[in-house]
């Protein structure tokens, strides 16, 4: 039990915090507190965020007045779409042909259904006008290389450069705007102008030796009289001569067509009626 004498939970030396306070470390060290910071930099902040809040409220009337005054502007051009609409005024941008737009064209989305049929073979017809005078010139050029005169080539030329757009003018145009709108004296302006195209469709067909010994124009007289001479150059007059026989064919269609709907409609009466509101 000798060894176990000693207490071994017992503090060998008691150890008085008090009796020597120099040789004690302090539990806790007291930190030196900061430098007072300058006032003039407190103010500074102070100043910065009042100018931003100020900005940003100057930035809010700002985009405000913007917003009401691309609202303005848009109420002014719904009132002037509006108004152009009402007058029947219809802002057509050029969209055909796709490469190169020349005209405004939309059968799909202007043109009635019941009328999209004739319309697209009017349509044909005129692209087939153009394509009968550009085979003309071709033809009338071979000839000349072979030997004919040019005076022909020139009233080739001529046929083309005045014949394609007089035609748009004269009456695709007014048949597309009579088609969209229903309008009867456009109906009437489209079957004067036709009947002066479809004459000529015919006459280029026959070509009679009435101008310039009708050579300017490959028709089955000309292409006959050609044909003994130069056999290539009568085949491209036949081949010309079958295109204005074709395009003569799909115009009387057409004008048949519309003609038709033109009565069936009502629309004689009511271009009667309209032409003697404009002469009045």
């Amino acid at each position: 039990m000798s060894n176990y004498d000693s207490n071994p939970f017992a503090a060998e030396d008691d150890v008085n915090p008090f009796a020597n306070p120099g040789s004690v470390p302090p539990a806790k060290s007291k930190l030196s507190p900061l430098p007072p910071e300058p006032y003039g930099r407190g103010s500074a902040t102070v100043d910065i965020s009042l100018d931003t809040a100020k900005d940003i409220e100057a930035k809010e009337k700002a985009l405000q007045a913007r917003e009401a005054e691309l609202k303005r502007r848009e109420q002014e051009l719904k009132r002037k779409e509006d108004a152009i609409a009402r007058a029947g005024i219809v802002i057509e941008e050029k969209n055909w042909p796709p490469f190169l737009p020349l005209i405004h064209h939309d059968i799909a989305n202007e043109i009635p259904l019941h009328l999209q049929r004739v319309q697209y073979v009017a349509f044909t017809t005129w692209l087939g006008l153009v394509i009968c005078l550009l085979w003309n010139i071709v033809a009338v050029t071979v000839a000349w290389i072979k030997g004919d005169g040019v005076t022909n080539w020139f009233l080739a030329i001529i046929y083309f450069i005045s014949g394609v757009p007089a035609s748009y003018v004269m009456w695709y145009r007014p048949l597309y705007r009579a088609s969209r709108t229903d309008s009867a004296l456009k109906f009437g302006m489209f079957f004067l102008s036709y009947g002066v195209h479809i004459a000529f469709c015919v006459f280029a067909a026959v070509a009679p030796p009435i101008v310039f010994k009708g050579k300017s124009l490959t028709g089955i007289l000309p292409a006959l009289e050609v044909l003994i001479d130069n056999t290539l150059v009568g085949i491209f007059y036949f081949i010309g001569f079958g295109f204005f026989c074709i395009e003569s064919l799909l115009s009387l269609w057409v004008i048949q067509e519309v003609y038709m709907y033109f009565r069936g409609s009502g629309k004689a009466a009511a271009m009667k009626r309209e032409a003697m509101m404009a002469a009045l």
